[in-house]
């Protein structure tokens, strides 16, 4: 698969062949646009849109969002440990938007500044995930592309949720804590772990 694409719990891949599985197959040359993938996600969880060139399939998609740059990570202090945040009900890792002229790695060191009260180095980078939402405030449909980091620290400072963006916590969590929380969090915070990891 080329890319994929989360609506929150929901995946849409763009590949020239089926994945198998439990992907729902469509055809790009049957017309992929936004509302008929949402009305397919509605039925099924996963869905492959097939294309002999799935990145113009893929970038056909795209042109129906605004797209958004972000960059986070997972920041790992001097005994081994992952920063995690809680928001929304559910644990996540710090990440936002970039700001202009800013490059992504200072973005994730920002972010995670702001976020956590953690001022961290980027070592190195991790992945891309791609995240589609409806968002209210601007009234259109965006497409967040985001770069993740792992990052280092060993600073001690005291951990401060920014509850101005919905996090209520801020935790130092062991690895096997960290894959715990990962299970219930969204399939793209999963895609950032599983990159930690090779």
């Amino acid at each position: 698969m080329n890319r994929i694409v989360y609506f929150a719990d929901w995946a849409v891949a763009f590949a020239a062949a089926a994945p198998g599985g439990e992907w729902h197959a469509v055809r790009a040359a049957d017309g992929v646009t936004r509302a008929k993938i949402l009305k397919i996600l509605e039925s099924y969880n996963s869905v492959a849109v097939l294309s002999p060139d799935p990145e113009a399939a893929f970038a056909a998609f795209a042109a129906e969002f605004t797209p958004v740059e972000a960059a986070g990570g997972i920041v790992v202090n001097g005994r081994g440990e992952w920063l995690m945040i809680h928001r929304n009900g559910r644990w996540d890792l710090p990440k936002g938007h970039v700001e202009a002229g800013e490059g992504l790695e200072a973005c994730a060191e920002r972010e995670i500044a702001e976020e956590t009260g953690v001022r961290a180095r980027v070592v190195r980078p991790l992945c891309r995930t791609l995240h589609a939402y409806w968002f209210p405030k601007t009234e259109r449909w965006e497409l967040k592309r985001t770069s993740w980091y792992e990052l280092r620290t060993e600073g001690a400072e005291p951990l401060t949720p920014q509850r101005e963006e919905g996090i209520e916590q801020v935790v130092w969590c062991t690895e096997a804590e960290a894959a715990d929380r990962v299970r219930g969090a969204f399939p793209t915070i999963r895609c950032v772990a599983e990159a930690m990891r090779r």
